[in-house]
């Protein structure tokens, strides 16, 4: 991403600052650049590979999750099951640790490097759990944040088959399909993550949404399966899956449950001073999914024998997830790491 001018800068944090209530993070990958700008991304704080000097990443003292993980999804509009397939084994693979190398599971070990407080690592089980679906979209097909809680009190209050109330260790998953339209999607983020307010919810919940683009902006967040209409020339990549859509909600999904691991009430892990507004693990290895990743080249990536491109293995499928900051060795590391 081109590094924004001080102005635009300041606007752009004015407007995150007066936004209620702000998620602790957007996720938007944007591995490239548009035209005329420059080979930049974010500035310092962002990881070229190897340059880590920067890079401030400290434990706050809040909880991680060092329980057993277990993922709860709301599958929010119409989904196929094929898609549904995808995603489920995708978090089925965190814990898969008989998968072939490289795999999720190792992606998932950078994860367990952070501890809480007394030196208890992160889980290295992480599950999914109940699911609840929202076919008919009983908030509309336009959310806000606000109502994105709405939609997640709606699923643990249900009057038949609610979500389990599970606030120390369950990660709620909201994933909208792809005609539904979150606020700031496609132009600001593609996923973010943050915790339900107790006047709205009635409880304390680390929750994410993520949403398919395939519809709205695939060349945004499904890059590199699809490509922005500014890259002329340039080809998309084949999707590991088939599904352009949730082949790129794959990185984002696996993104902002690595944070919710590591920051799930925003006090815990990330760089930078203010928690409104935090830098965390994923965040700093944005666009990075292999060996020599940074600025606008993705990293070595692995190629299958039908032309599709990934870097690591499921249980049964293959996936193309970005990095992690680890913060042992100061860098981004991954499980298909050349060196």
């Amino acid at each position: 991403m081109h590094r924004p001018s001080l102005l635009l800068t300041l606007l752009t944090l004015l407007t995150l600052l007066t936004a209620a209530p702000l998620p602790a993070i957007g996720y938007r990958p944007l591995p490239h650049l548009k035209p005329n700008s420059s080979d930049t991304r974010f500035g310092d704080s962002k990881k070229y590979e190897g340059s880590s000097e920067f890079v401030h990443l400290r434990y706050h003292m809040g909880p991680v999750l060092t329980g057993s993980i277990t993922v709860h999804t709301i599958w929010y509009g119409k989904w196929q099951k094929s898609q549904k397939k995808i995603i489920r084994e995708f978090i089925g693979s965190f814990s898969a640790f008989n998968a072939k190398h490289p795999s999720v599971a190792g992606w998932w070990d950078t994860v367990r490097l952070y501890t809480d407080q007394t030196g208890a690592n992160i889980s290295r089980t992480v599950r999914l759990g109940e699911e609840k679906n929202d076919r008919f979209y009983s908030h509309r097909k336009s959310l806000t944040r606000l109502s994105i809680q709405s939609v997640i009190k709606s699923a643990v209050t249900a009057k038949t088959k609610p979500l389990p109330i599970n606030p120390s260790n369950g990660l709620y998953l909201l994933l909208t399909s792809d005609d539904v339209y979150v606020e700031d999607f496609c132009g600001q983020v593609c996923g973010f993550h943050y915790f339900t307010f107790p006047s709205i919810v009635g409880y304390t919940l680390p929750f994410a949404w993520v949403g398919n683009s395939a519809k709205l902006c695939p060349g945004i967040c499904a890059y590199p399966f699809a490509v922005p209409e500014y890259m002329q020339g340039l080809k998309p990549l084949k999707s590991p899956n088939g599904d352009v859509g949730v082949d790129g909600m794959i990185s984002v999904i696996g993104h902002e449950v690595a944070e919710l691991a590591t920051n799930p009430l925003v006090n815990a892990w990330y760089a930078g001073q203010d928690p409104v507004a935090p830098v965390e693990i994923a965040d700093l290895c944005e666009g990075i999914y292999g060996t020599g990743g940074g600025g606008s080249y993705m990293g070595q990536l692995l190629n299958g024998k039908d032309g599709a491109t990934y870097n690591m293995n499921g249980i049964r499928r293959r996936y193309l997830v970005q990095w992690l900051w680890n913060h042992v060795v100061s860098y981004c590391t991954g499980p298909n790491a050349l060196d």
